[in-house]
């Protein structure tokens, strides 16, 4: 079997799914020789943890299944443990993911650093944690 079934499953039934209108950061990545585009939105209180995520993917099932999990992994967590999050950990939640689908996670790391760098930014302060 290609895929594992937690990827089966994020995929077929992907958690935080939409859009948030009133988001406190967006991020949207893509990668133009997949093209897969990924758009993560986050909500965060006033003790700078994140509340809400949503996400919206155009891609395929391994980056679908990617922002889902991400999406679980970094909800009710704080800002600053949110940006640690790492495409590794996505693919050790999901129980792995094909070479070649590796990029996947990649993107939704970098879609969770993407919605936390514009939250900073629409604050007007610098990221507490960098890599």
């Amino acid at each position: 079997m290609l895929y594992s079934e937690k990827v089966m499953d994020h995929f077929q039934h992907p958690r935080n799914v939409g859009k948030m209108e009133d988001a406190d950061g967006v991020g949207e990545v893509g990668n133009a020789k997949c093209g897969d585009i990924m758009k993560m939105y986050i909500k965060v209180d006033d003790k700078d943890v994140i509340t809400d995520v949503k996400f919206n993917t155009f891609g395929c099932g391994s980056a679908i299944a990617s922002s889902s999990m991400a999406t679980e992994m970094i909800k009710g967590k704080p800002i600053t443990e949110a940006i640690k999050l790492s495409n590794q950990a996505v693919v050790e939640a999901l129980d792995g993911l094909p070479a070649h689908k590796l990029h996947c996670s990649v993107l939704a790391e970098e879609a969770v650093k993407a919605a936390v760098d514009d939250y900073y930014t629409k604050k007007g302060v610098k990221p507490k944690v960098q890599e």
